[in-house]
């Protein structure tokens, strides 16, 4: 899906659908309220958010694993695995994402991966396979109440907040904002606070930190980029940062698997302005692999403020 407009705002859409989304938040919480998580021996961290769409949960639930590491930890990561068609499964280098889904291809290059839309038998068979693993480390999952979470980190997008602060669909919340922000134990804050959340959320620590194009060492600037991620502005606001001239982009669903048809269209249009093509990690993967060598890809770091305050948080389970 795409983010629709009238999320960023109180309009008539909004609040024409905010009865269908009253029930959305409550049956999110009826769910939090009367089903009891299950606990294991490894320490839990959810990375996870309020809203729909992209916030930087993948880059984020990375580069936590990544100061883990850097600690001697061992780190395995658990996802669902959307759109994917195996469950149960750890990733392997020889899996498609229409097996496995995008993002754990993505978290594969950094870690171990398990793939189980049932959380708590997926972090069991963690243990099973490994019970030297440390720490679990959820990508996405907050409103999954099946497993208990030692930290919830909720990662919010400094430049789109809360959205109008309705719940799906009348605006992009998964659930109530104040019964999310007392399950967290703390913030991930990524750009520009331009909804002073800062100053608006008490007693959670905020961490904060910037996504940060790896730009790329090339004399050819002019681009046909197209992403299919929830906020594709972001993908273009990066590779605008490493100074590519973007002369056509192409917006897709999130976790749109394309097709040839549209690999085609890709190639003509590049052809036809003499550009290159760029895209995001989490779209190449869904590129079948004899043909991404016509793709470049726009890889990105999370940059934090104050790694140490963030790496001892973790450390302090």
């Amino acid at each position: 899906m795409k983010t629709p407009k009238h999320w960023q705002h109180k309009g008539f859409a909004a609040y024409t659908l905010w009865p269908l989304g009253l029930l959305y938040g409550t049956a999110t919480l009826l769910r939090q309220t009367f089903k009891k998580p299950q606990k294991i021996s490894a320490k839990v961290i959810c990375i996870g958010n309020l809203t729909a769409g992209g916030t930087g949960k993948t880059p984020v639930s990375v580069s936590i694993a990544t100061l883990l590491q850097q600690h001697k930890q061992k780190v395995c990561f658990l996802t669902r695995g959307y759109g994917g068609k195996l469950q149960g499964t750890m990733v392997e280098s020889h899996h498609q994402a229409t097996e496995v889904g995008d993002e754990p291809l993505i978290l594969a290059r950094q870690a171990p991966v398990l793939v189980n839309k049932n959380r708590a038998e997926g972090a069991k068979q963690i243990i099973k396979n490994d019970n030297d693993v440390a720490y679990i480390i959820m990508d996405d999952g907050f409103q999954n109440p099946s497993l208990h979470k030692d930290i919830s980190l909720l990662v919010i997008d400094g430049e789109a907040g809360f959205g109008n602060g309705f719940c799906i669909p009348a605006g992009p919340l998964r659930e109530f904002q104040s019964q999310g922000l007392k399950r967290a134990q703390g913030i991930v804050l990524l750009g520009e606070d331009k909804h002073n959340l800062c100053s608006s959320i008490k007693n959670i620590p905020i961490f904060r930190g910037n996504v940060v194009p790896l730009c790329p060492q090339t004399t050819e600037k002019k681009v046909v980029a197209f992403a299919g991620i929830g906020r594709p502005e972001k993908f273009y606001t990066s590779l605008k940062a490493c100074n590519l001239d973007i002369v056509k982009s192409f917006d897709f669903p999130d976790h749109y698997f394309y097709q040839q048809s549209d690999i085609q269209k890709l190639l003509a249009v590049a052809k036809e302005h003499n550009a290159i093509l760029y895209t995001t990690t989490k779209d190449i993967v869904k590129i079948p692999a004899e043909q991404r060598s016509a793709f470049n890809v726009l890889e990105i770091a999370i940059e934090w403020e104050n790694p140490q305050a963030l790496t001892d948080f973790l450390l302090s389970l």
